[in-house]
């Protein structure tokens, strides 16, 4: 068993970390080099960029919270309401270069927890969910997001 965990870090969830912060990272070397209208909702009841980035916040939070306390902690459960927690954050009065700054510094310091993760805690859950699923629909709803905002 023992080997089968390190077998899922090595092939699975260390790639994932090196990717959340290359896209990251790519998304913000992208912008800097275009005008974005940070603040342009693009419909009635939609998030405006900058409130996606809020919500990127909003999930990094969430899942390092997870994804700490997976380490010591099988079977619990952390509700999200993500319209709630965007509204009540006000993301879209917030200085946008403090935000990407925030959502940066938060996927490093997951990267710094998954990276020396314990082994035999790859297969915890939170949310009927392993932390190997966690982390690959982290970046999969995190992409997803960028599209959506990607000059």
């Amino acid at each position: 068993m023992h080997l089968l965990i390190i077998s899922i870090f090595k092939q699975h969830i260390y790639p994932i970390m090196i990717a959340v912060v290359a896209s990251v990272d790519d998304f913000l070397n992208r912008i800097e080099h275009h005008q974005l209208d940070w603040d342009l909702k693009p419909a009635p009841g939609k998030w405006s960029a900058k409130e996606v980035i809020g919500h990127l916040i909003d999930s990094a939070q969430i899942n390092l919270h997870r994804f700490v306390r997976c380490t010591y902690e099988d079977s619990f459960s952390l509700i999200y309401l993500q319209d709630e927690w965007v509204a009540t954050q006000h993301y879209q009065t917030a200085d946008i270069e403090d935000l990407l700054q925030l959502w940066r510094l938060l996927n490093l310091q997951i990267q710094r927890v998954l990276d020396n993760y314990p082994t035999d805690r790859w297969l915890a859950t939170c949310n009927n969910h392993t932390v190997e699923f966690i982390s690959h629909d982290y970046l999969a709803h995190m992409v997803h997001h960028l599209k959506s905002i990607t000059p």
